[in-house]
């Protein structure tokens, strides 16, 4: 008899159910999307019936499409935005819309919690600065401005949380969401009741805390019949959607890093011990591996600077795409291949809404510097490519300076579909750049979880190894001495431009 393993991935504009069978093959997906609200400016909310519905209705989904009789699902896992704030009432029911993780209203609430407790408290206790997507800036946003829902909450749960209490009756969550909360001591891997008591949060609202691939839960009869699993179904810990993307994509060792070209960059390691930046300018989240931990920095606009020059400069790309049945990115890049590495001194600066990693600014701003008129279309395009990877370098080069060794890193994301993208991040990098087979993300890392806790494999360590290969390899080339050179010069150009971003930012 097959065995199989449930993902379910509970994101800001869908709920995915993914079905793997024990050999890590994807059976079937099912997707249920759903809106949020910004009912005022830099306000983000769900309504977290929505996270309910979304996971029963792609649960039942997956289970009509891959035909699998539920009987040989033997576990599940669970992954999803983090930093939403979920409040509930001693009955478990939601008193209030999910405050989002990319909700804005909160700075006032932030520097509260740095005064109160003292900025370099904050970064040991939680490993990262409070920053406004938090979890904890949100509760103490609700005490100050709806004191009547403040005085019911009973329960606080992160959004995919919310679902394993609807799944399970249970009020658990796993270490490496729960490091994103401004509440948990990363390093001990619990609760930091040094946190709750500065800001004056009971305990017993907190859920209970398990390691991603141990079984927390059991789906309850309720749920069994609501979304067609069996009743006694175990569910695991699960994790934040960064950590299970990790997973799914074999970042659980040592010297293997991750660089997702998505819309945004992520650069992800492993540690095998706690380690914080000085400054807070990586994350330093509890992983999904038991007893291991992991840096993160995140840059605003990568996959998305190129959508953006795409946008504005590549109409004739674009028509050339069309009328070759080819995309216009393609027709970017291969002209891109063209110009030299380095383009002849041309830097382009990939602030366009603003960075977070190394430089936490909203004003900061993008720039083409150093435009002669040798430079040509070519160059402008490999050269927001360049600027972008020497971004992702950034966290990198933070990482080494805490001693992370890379001896890999695995690239992913609509940008990793480039070979030219590639070849300058080896360059950039001066690492191995791979692609591997699993393209599932969260969902499958979380299938994976799943299946370690359900005894299909020892560890999570072993359900990578058996299941994600790689399918491409750039090494860097001759082109890395030039990067070598050049990145100096990016590195320079923030810290010679801050205060005109700031002045250019404050005309509006």
């Amino acid at each position: 008899m097959t065995h199989y393993l449930l993902g379910i991935d509970v994101s800001t504009t869908a709920t995915k159910a993914l079905l793997i069978d024990e050999h890590g093959a994807v059976v079937a997906v099912a997707a249920t999307e759903y809106p949020f609200e910004t009912p005022h400016p830099l306000w983000s909310e769900q309504d977290a019936a929505l996270f309910w519905n979304g996971t029963m209705q792609s649960i039942r989904g997956v289970l009509e499409k891959s035909c699998v009789d539920a009987k040989n699902i033997v576990a599940v896992g669970l992954t999803g935005q983090m930093h939403g704030a979920t409040l509930l009432d001693a009955h478990g029911e939601p008193l209030r819309p999910c405050i989002l993780w990319n909700d804005q209203r909160t700075q006032k609430q932030c520097d509260e919690i740095t005064s109160r407790v003292g900025k370099e408290k904050v970064l040991r206790l939680t490993g990262n600065p409070v920053l406004t997507g938090f979890t904890a800036p949100k509760i103490l946003w609700v005490r100050e401005n709806e004191p009547e829902v403040y005085r019911r909450v009973a329960h606080i749960l992160l959004p995919k949380d919310y679902a394993r209490y609807k799944l399970t009756g249970e009020f658990f969550s796993d270490v490496s969401d729960s490091s994103g909360t401004s509440l948990f001591d990363v390093g001990k891997r619990t609760w930091s009741d040094e946190m709750l008591r500065a800001l004056d949060i009971p305990r017993e609202w907190m859920p209970e805390v398990t390691e991603s691939p141990i079984v927390s839960a059991k789906i309850s009869a309720d749920a069994a019949r609501a979304t067609g699993l069996v009743e006694g179904t175990p569910v695991v810990g699960g994790g934040g959607d960064q950590a299970a993307g990790a997973v799914g994509t074999g970042i659980v060792r040592p010297e293997i890093v991750s660089a997702t070209l998505g819309t945004s960059g992520v650069v992800f390691a492993q540690s095998d011990e706690y380690r914080i930046e000085p400054q807070g300018r990586l994350h330093a989240f509890c992983h999904a591996v038991p007893a291991k931990w992991h840096l993160m920095g995140v840059m605003l606009s990568a996959a998305g600077s190129f959508r953006w020059y795409r946008d504005a400069l590549g109409a004739h790309e674009k028509g050339i795409a069309q009328q070759t049945n080819r995309d216009a990115y393609d027709v970017l890049t291969q002209d891109a291949a063209n110009a030299p590495a380095g383009c002849e001194g041309l830097l382009f600066l990939p602030y366009l809404t603003g960075e977070r990693t190394p430089y936490p600014d909203p004003n900061a701003r993008g720039a083409f510097i150093g435009l002669t008129v040798r430079h040509t279309k070519a160059h402008l395009t490999r050269a927001v490519l360049e600027g972008v990877s020497f971004g992702l370098r950034d966290s990198l080069e933070l990482m080494r300076a805490l001693g992370i060794t890379t001896t890999q890193v695995r690239a992913s994301g609509g940008g990793a579909r480039s070979p030219l993208w590639r070849q300058i991040l080896a360059d950039v990098f001066d690492a191995e750049i791979v692609t591997v087979n699993i393209t599932e993300g969260a969902a499958y890392g979380t299938a994976l979880l799943a299946g370690v806790g359900a005894g299909i494999y020892r560890d999570v360590e072993s359900a990578c190894d058996a299941v994600i290969k790689t399918t491409s390899s750039n090494k860097p080339s001759d082109a890395k001495s030039v990067y070598a050179k050049q990145y100096p010069r990016y590195r320079a150009l923030y810290p010679a431009l801050k205060n005109e971003f700031q002045q250019i930012a404050a005309l509006g």
